[in-house]
This record gives structure tokens, sequence and C-alpha cells, in this order.
């Protein structure tokens, strides 16, 4: 019997439609061994040395799975192609060889150690006791069968540097989470607090955006709109309108002033050759944000300026030019995130979920992966397609080849792409139940990026015109008008044309209105989960397979709230954080994190051992960490008071922090137990019933706007501005 082992059934089921009776495959349902939940789990002591065990739910799996594998000629592993998949497939191997009383000869390529749990000690893979040849890895980064034979015919070894990368993470975040957190207990007073190594330095960028946008100073300014007509049109329409209000109106056909050009509409940007506008620049925690200005501060200087604007006003520049606009590269698990937040309004989470079924099911490559790189077999497949569905004019005269801006990408994967470029549309069958609208809304997102960016650019006429007073006041506008639209039809148009009506160097215009318009400076935006992720990624902090799950785990501690897509730091997220950076501010720290993710990269490629990289980061952060305990003080949350009673005992509520938000209780705890659900009230009045509207969480956790009457009142909302 040839046995195949991947992770989850729906993986062991698409693989099973190819390879039919030949093979058996099984799941390890994830992963199979884990640290302990209720102690470290290291040695600090010796080498950082991982106790593994399995988990009390996967006893009888992991148990079953031994069982069939002792009848196995061969066992394949073929787990998923990253870091994490290699430590399933390794630990999957690990436990086998306690059944079969042998490791099958891996011809394992080694960085550096790993711990035996049997002898308790560190081995390397002379001392082994490596033997048969019955077990054997297999990687593919889709699940087709032409991808699927093709891996069989070239089995590999299990990657012992990415298991290591992936371990050195492990115990790495096992260090931070299970030290600092009781830390946290002790010191703020709440046992449910944890702290992260990388969540925590996810927390910290949110909090500083938000003290960021408190601090700044909003500046009012004016820009100010002219709207100009030809001159020799002018005229004209002056004199129809002149005849139509001697005569009865004229019928639509009969009149001209529908056939008359639109006005250009253009804004001020210099007198004398100096420019109105300026860019103002602000150093902010995760780099630099700036914003534009005038130097127009008043309503009262706005209209000086305007009554001081002297006919004429001629045409003074007309730039004409072609434009080039390329595609983008095809998805990255990063950049699918981002998008799918921004076009699908998905959480990271949600996207993660839905790719990850798209996968097993056979849909597309593999989803964890930060390279842009395309197999050669699906760049032509794109370009016929192109060709045969668009024409000729849509398909570049070579293929197009991307490189990541990523320092730490994994070039020998794949991009996110379809398995089948001619999956589309009516011929996209969703395979079973499981599978929904959204899932096909994903799909095509990702089907759309991978085939455009084979094709043509799209090519705009782009027109700038300079109109300037008799008093070297300029006025500018600018427009444009796609020439060609390459690969903007594949993914659909997402910019309207701005037309401008033809106009020549010297021709007069006339100034039929000019309008102050107010501004004001917009503080730096609160992050959303698209442009979190996208930091995370410019930064180096996390893996992209982890931006996810962190982030759900940020909101779950109740260190974040989403507020209509944005991401806000709670009072407890804000305490936490200033906590660790008074303490750990060199660990909390995104240089620091950028340099440990380095650091497990360069264990992956073989570059370093994991025990030397733990060693450097434990050292130092275990004396903090004493120091902290002897010296820290205790910090308490403030309680904030309400106007009320307890119906139980009449001492005084307050508002407090618990592990699911806030609640109201009473202040004569433990003697009186009584609680309540918060509600936190807005400035706005419920339109059914006049009472107030306060903020509440569905069971999925997302945040909606309901009547505090309720159930005597059910009036609810998404979004703040639909109360209405």
């Amino acid at each position: 019997m040839k046995l195949i082992i991947v992770e989850s059934p729906t993986k062991a089921k698409t693989l099973s439609k190819f390879l039919g009776k030949a093979y058996h495959i099984e799941a390890s349902m994830g992963h199979v061994r884990d640290l302990p939940k209720s102690t470290l789990g290291v040695d600090v002591e010796h080498d950082f040395e991982p106790h593994y065990i399995i988990p009390r739910d996967k006893v009888k799996h992991a148990n079953a799975l031994k069982k069939i594998a002792k009848k196995a000629d061969e066992i394949l592993l073929a787990t998923d192609p990253d870091r994490e998949g290699e430590a399933i497939a390794w630990h999957v191997a690990e436990i086998l060889v306690d059944s079969r009383q042998t490791l099958a000869s891996l011809k394992l390529r080694r960085s550096g150690s790993v711990v035996s749990k049997k002898k308790n000690k560190l081995i390397t893979s002379e001392d082994r006791g490596l033997k048969t040849e019955s077990l054997k890895r297999i990687v593919f980064h889709e699940i087709t069968e032409t991808a699927i034979k093709e891996a069989l015919l070239h089995p590999k070894t299990i990657d012992l540097p990415l298991v290591d990368a992936q371990q050195a993470r492990r115990i790495l975040d096992r260090l931070v989470g299970y030290k600092l957190s009781p830390l946290l207990w002790q010191k703020l007073s709440k046992k449910w607090l944890s702290a992260g190594r990388v969540q925590s330095v996810t927390v910290r960028l949110i909090v500083e955006r938000e003290r960021e946008r408190e601090k700044f100073k909003s500046v009012e300014y004016f820009t100010i709109d002219g709207e100009f007509a030809h001159g020799a049109l002018v005229a004209s329409s002056n004199s129809q309108v002149l005849r139509s209000s001697q005569s009865e109106a004229p019928s639509a056909q009969g009149s001209n002033l529908s056939n008359l050009p639109a006005p250009i509409l253009a804004t001020l940007v210099s007198k004398d050759g100096v420019k109105y506008e300026s860019t103002l620049s602000f150093d902010l925690f995760d780099g630099k944000y700036t914003t534009s200005v005038t130097s127009i501060r008043s309503e009262q200087q706005a209209n000086s300026i305007i009554g001081d604007l002297k006919e004429p006003f001629t045409v003074s520049a007309v730039d004409k030019k072609e434009i080039r606009r390329s595609p983008s590269a095809p998805y990255t698990t990063s950049t699918l995130q981002q998008d799918s937040g921004r076009k699908l309004s998905y959480s990271s989470k949600k996207t993660m979920q839905l790719a990850q079924k798209l996968y097993e099911e056979g849909f597309i490559t593999y989803h964890r992966t930060d390279s842009v790189n395309l197999a050669e077999k699906f760049i032509s497949e794109a370009r016929a397609f192109i060709k045969k569905t668009y024409g000729d004019q849509y398909l570049p005269k070579e293929s197009k080849v991307f490189k990541t801006k990523s320092k730490v990408a994994q070039e020998a994967h794949e991009a996110i792409r379809p398995t089948n470029v001619g999956m589309i549309n009516d011929k996209f069958q969703m395979t079973n139940g499981e599978m929904n609208r959204d899932h096909v809304r994903l799909y095509e997102l990702i089907w759309k990026r991978a085939v455009a960016c084979q094709s043509t650019d799209a090519v705009f006429d782009a027109t700038t015109i300079d109109i300037k007073s008799q008093n070297d006041y300029v006025f500018e506008t600018s427009g444009s008008v796609i020439k060609f639209d390459g690969y903007l039809r594949v993914t659909g148009r997402d910019i309207e044309d701005k037309l401008i009506p033809p106009v020549a160097v010297s021709d007069v215009l006339h100034l039929q209105s000019a309008l102050p318009v107010t501004h004001t400076t917009n503080p730096p935006p609160r992050y959303t989960e698209a442009s979190l992720v996208k930091t995370l990624e410019e930064k180096d902090i996390g893996r992209p397979s982890t931006y996810a799950p962190i982030i759900s785990t940020i909101i779950d501690r109740q260190y974040v709230t989403r507020e209509e897509k944005k991401l806000v730091p709670t009072e407890l997220g804000c305490m936490v954080t200033d906590f660790l950076v008074k303490y750990f501010g060199s660990i909390i720290d995104l240089p620091f994190t950028a340099k440990m993710e380095a650091n497990l990269d360069a264990i992956a490629n073989g570059e370093k051992k994991w025990q030397p990289v733990i060693k450097e980061f434990y050292d130092p952060f275990e004396k903090i960490l004493a120091s902290t305990y002897d010296t820290a003080e205790k910090v308490a949350l403030t309680e904030e008071a309400i106007d009320e009673k307890c119906p139980n005992c009449t001492s005084s509520l307050v508002i407090r922090t618990g592990r699911f938000g806030k609640f109201v209780a009473c202040t004569n705890f433990p003697t009186c137990t009584y609680t309540r659900q918060y509600g936190e009230k807005i400035d706005v009045q419920c339109p059914k019933c006049g009472k107030s509207i306060v903020v509440k969480k569905s069971k999925r956790g997302k945040q909606f706007y309901g009547c505090s009457a309720y159930p005597a009142c059910t009036f609810a909302a998404w979004k703040k501005e639909d109360i209405k």
C-alpha cells in the first residue's frame, strides 16, 4: 500500500479524485504534535530544547495514523509547501518513526540540530538511524492532476532548515508569550491578557497612529475654482439667451444651447510663478505622512484674490501626452488580503479561509506566498486565452515577468493564480455545498489579476491646460481619455474619462465664475485591515500568512476594535502597549522585529543555526523580565462611574473592562455580583422611537448600532450614517 498524508480532509478528497485507488490518502488534521499548553514546554537551560506532545484531542487520530502507516510499503508526506507544512511533515514523520522503529532515508538536508524527545538530547543527521526508503516528501503548489503526478515522479526529502525556521519561530513566540503574559496578569490585574512578539508590535502601530491623530492640529485653507468659457462661445451663448428672452421659449430641438461645449473647470495654482500649494510632512512611528495645503488661509484672502483677477484670460499652455498604465503583478498573500478588503470588504481572516478552500478544491495555487513568479505553463495558457478571447492587440510581444519588492520573498514559490485559465464565469462550477458566492467573488478577483498581468498596457491621452489672467494668475486643469483599454478589458475599468473641451494656446477664455472652496488638513488615517497588512509587509513584521490570525487575536483580546472598517485601539490596548513600551521598548519595536524576521529567514535558508538566534534574544530579554517583576508598579484601568445605583444593593455602578469587553458592574463586588451588558451611547437618537442609540456587537463580533430600548424597538444599522 502506498500512503499519502496531507493536512485536511478536503485536500485528501481532492487528491483522491486524481489518484484513484492506487494510493491511500489520509489527513493529519493539521499539526499532530505541539508544545504543551499548560507549561512553557521549552528547556531554556539546555539549548532551548522543545518538549513536544500529542494533544489530547489528537491522540486517537495519531494512533490511527500509526496503525495505517505500519501497513504501508511507502509513505509520502504531501503537506503544504511552506515552513508550516514542512514542520507538519516532520512531526508526522517523528510519530510514525515511533511506530515503525525507523525513519525513512530522508537524506535530510541539515543546517542545525533537532531534538530527540526519546533520548532527551540534541541529535544530528548522523545519529538518526535512517534505514529504509519508505518515507518521502512530495511538494506541489497547485492541486491538479498534472502537478500531483509530477510531484510523485520527483519525491524529495524533508527540508530541515525550513523545519528549524518554523521551530525557532514557535519557540521564540512561546518564550515571549508565556513569559510576558504572566507579567501582564500580575501588573495589570487581568489574567486573560496576552503579549506576543509580533502581536504587541501590531497593537503598538495602531495605538501610536491614534495618538498621532490626537496630536495632529488641523489647518483650514482655501482653494479657488474657476469656470471658464471660450470667448467666441460667450457671445454666441449671450445672443442665444437674448433671442430666447424676446420670444417664446425655444423647443429642445430648436435650441443651440445644449450643443455648446461644456465650460472648463480649473483651479488656481500660482501667482507670478509662485505656487499656492505646498506639502506638509510629519514623522510618524511607521514612517512619514504628507498632506497638501495652500497659502490661502482665510475666506477673506480668497475673496481678495478673486477680486484681483483681471481679464482677459488666455490659454498659456496645452500639454498633451500619452500615458501608459501597466497591469499589477499577480497576487501574493499580502496583496490579496489588501485588495480583498478594499474591493470585497472581506476581513483578512475571511479572505484566507476562502482562499484555503479554493486551494484545497484545486481552483487556485497555494495561497500563502510572497512571490510574484508565474509558471511558464500558466503564462503560455494565459497568453493563448488572451489572444483567442480578446484579440492580438491585447497580447504583448513578450510575456511579462514581475520581480518582488520584498527582501525576504521565497522566489521558488508561485504567485496566487487560477489552476485553469479557462475556468471563469459559467465554467466555474462550485464543487459542493460548502462553497458559496463569497468563494466565487474571491476567485474572480484572483483570476482577473493573474490573467490581466499578461495583457498589454492601457493607454490614455492626458491633457493639462494652463489658463493665465492679464495680471499673471494661473489656473490649471487636467483630464484624460482612454485610448486603448489593454488589460482593463480583463479587469474592468476602475476610472472614468475626464473630458476637456478642445482649446489651443493663445485662445481667449472668459471667467464666468470664481468660488472659494474651504478645506481642512486631515490627520493621518486610521488603519484598516488592508492598510495594516500593507504596513506590516513593508516593515517586514511577521509573515504574510500570520497577518490574519494576528489581527483576529488583537480584536479578540479587546486591544483593538473595528469601527466602520477602521481599527481603533481600546483603553486596554493603550494601557498594555504603554506598559510594554516602558519596560520592553527595545523588543516591542519595528526594527527589532524586522531583524528577527530576517534571522528566521536566514535559518530557513540554512545560513544560521536556530539555537544561537534564540539565545541572542533570550539572554537580555530574561534580564529585563526579572527587573520588571521587581520594579514595575501595578497599573489599573480607570473605572468610569455612571449615575445609577445597583438594583440589588443600591451601591454605585461603574463601567469595567473584562475579557469580552466593557460591562456594567457593582462597586460592592464581590459581596454583590450584579453585572449587565454595557452599550456605549452615541449622540444620535433612534429614528423609530427616539431613544438613545448604542454601540453593539453581533454574534460574530461585528460592530453595529442598535436602539437602547431593544427588544421593544428593533432598529439597527451597520453604519452611523445609515441612522436616519
